[in-house]
């Protein structure tokens, strides 16, 4: 039997199909979650892009330590990173300095974002940059740990309350600093003799303290507290946050114009801590605070 053609237009009734989703906009109420705070940690390191030292790929910028097999560069510090108002706040805080230096060939380079337009987190040192072995690194970490549960030091905020300029210790950098008050307790002085007591064990150098102290710390090195005593120096005008950097020593004019910038609501800004983070090589653990 001969098929029999049809039209288009007598074609059967197609099935019927699901209503399609609409694509529901997010209201301004409804935000995304936070990302949990460990997942910053993961990413904590850029990509290499060489295995040797190149300053042509990092802002003319050398590296403090070099790339030795066995060897971990390691960092003890505080973590901020600020919401996107206080984060326009230092934006604002940047251009101010950068519209008062007279020295053209001072370059600024932003802390607040890398390359490519991603926002960095901030830190408080609580350690210079030093080295471990692989044979220290695991030990060094569970002493820093216990030091830091054992010590009693809570959870703390600082303000910060002026500008300033520091270089690092080869002065091979400057950088614009948000230098921060002493907060309650005397939560960063405490947590740098932590630091600074716990690295002495494995032979590195202090932060701010001098090396005669330092060694006199180490001989304590058995005893698992922390608290300090009327004895101890006040590191507080030593803590800041950096916010730009320089290969170029600014002019003492340009220090004075840039220290004398007002801070605004940036002075009124509380940052909370409430763990220390170790970066060893390219893992970062967060030691909590009570």
């Amino acid at each position: 039997m001969a098929l029999v053609q049809y039209s288009d237009s007598e074609d059967t009734d197609p099935e019927p199909q699901p209503p399609k989703k609409k694509l529901r906009k997010d209201n301004a109420s409804e935000k995304l979650p936070p990302l949990p705070a460990a997942f910053r940690d993961l990413y904590a390191t850029n990509t290499r892009v060489s295995v040797h030292d190149d300053p042509s790929l990092h802002g003319g910028r050398k590296r403090v330590i070099p790339h030795v097999e066995g060897n971990w560069p390691t960092h003890i510090y505080l973590e901020w990173i600020p919401g996107r108002g206080e984060l326009k706040m230092l934006e604002g805080i940047l251009s101010k300095c950068n519209s008062r230096l007279e020295d053209q060939k001072l370059r600024m380079h932003s802390l607040l974002y890398s390359d490519l337009g991603v926002q960095l987190p901030l830190h408080i040192s609580l350690s210079r940059p030093v080295v471990l072995r692989t044979e220290q690194k695991e030990s060094f970490l569970e002493l820093l740990r216990h030091r830091v549960t054992n010590s009693g030091i809570q959870r703390f905020n600082v303000v910060p309350n002026s500008l300033y300029w520091v270089s690092n210790y080869e002065r091979t950098r400057w950088f614009l600093v948000l230098r921060v008050a002493r907060p309650e307790n005397n939560a960063l002085n405490r947590l740098l003799r932590i630091s600074n007591e716990s690295l002495a064990v494995y032979g590195q150098p202090p932060l701010y303290a001098s090396p005669t102290a330092q060694r006199e710390n180490g001989e304590k090195s058995e005893k698992h507290t922390s608290q300090p005593t009327k004895e101890e120096q006040d590191y507080s005008e030593c803590f800041h946050i950096s916010l730009a950097w320089s290969l170029t020593e600014p002019s003492a004019e340009d220090k004075t114009r840039t220290m004398g910038i007002d801070l605004g609501p940036v002075g009124q800004t509380e940052i909370s801590f409430d763990c220390v983070k170790a970066k060893i090589g390219n893992v970062v653990s967060s030691l909590p605070l009570k």
